[in-house]
C-alpha cells in the first residue's frame, strides 16, 4: 500500500494486531509482545518510508512506548 497518509497526527487509534518487537527495542526480548490488538494510541508523528512510499506513523501507546505503524496496524478509534 503506497500513497498519502490516511491518518493524521493526534488522532486516536487502536491496534488492528498485535506488536511485537522487529529488534526496534533492544531492551526487550525479540518478538516480545509490545502492544495487543485492541491497545490504544495517538499518531505523534507521520512519516514516510523512502523507497516504498508507504506511509509510517508513529503511535505513542504509553509515554515510554512509541511504535513505528503501518496503515493496516491501526485503525481510528
Amino acid at each position: 500500500m503506497s500513497g498519502p497518509a490516511k491518518f493524521d497526527w493526534g488522532m486516536r487509534v487502536r491496534a488492528t494486531t498485535d506488536l511485537v518487537n522487529d529488534g526496534s527495542y533492544p531492551e526487550r526480548a525479540d518478538e516480545e509482545l509490545l502492544v495487543k490488538t485492541g491497545d490504544t494510541g495517538e499518531i505523534v508523528n507521520v512519516g514516510m518510508h523512502v523507497e516504498t512510499e508507504t506511509p509510517v506513523y508513529l503511535v505513542e501507546f504509553s509515554p515510554q512506548l512509541i511504535i513505528g505503524c503501518l496503515e493496516d496496524e491501526i485503525e481510528p478509534v
